[in-house]
């Protein structure tokens, strides 16, 4: 886990800074190829974080020109800290990743 700080904007004139943990991605990483492994859908919490996996549909997600909808991985909180690992080109390929660091300071 590594210490830091993100800035919240609660309103116009109040944007605390607050300490936070958060994650090594490779130990996160070692995580979701292991709920991938399994390929079944979880929801739960993990290294203190929100997170949820979801396997591979072979049916395309709706207003898609995907073939099918991708397995999916992701912790953490939007605006705050957040980390996604999708398989957009299929479940055995390595997943493209997403990370939403921008308010850490």
């Amino acid at each position: 886990m590594i210490a830091t700080k993100v800035q919240l904007q609660i309103d116009d004139n109040y944007n605390p800074i607050i300490p936070i943990y958060i994650p090594n991605l490779d130990e996160v990483r070692i995580f979701a190829h292991q709920l991938h492994a399994q390929g079944l859908t979880w929801t739960g919490e993990a290294f203190s974080w929100s997170a949820e996996y979801t396997s591979e549909q072979a049916n395309p997600p709706l207003d898609s020109q995907m073939e099918f909808t991708p397995a999916s991985f992701c912790i953490g909180e939007s605006g705050i800290w957040f980390f996604s690992l999708t398989w957009e080109n299929g479940k055995d390929q390595e997943p493209v990743e997403f990370l939403d660091d921008r308010n850490l300071v």
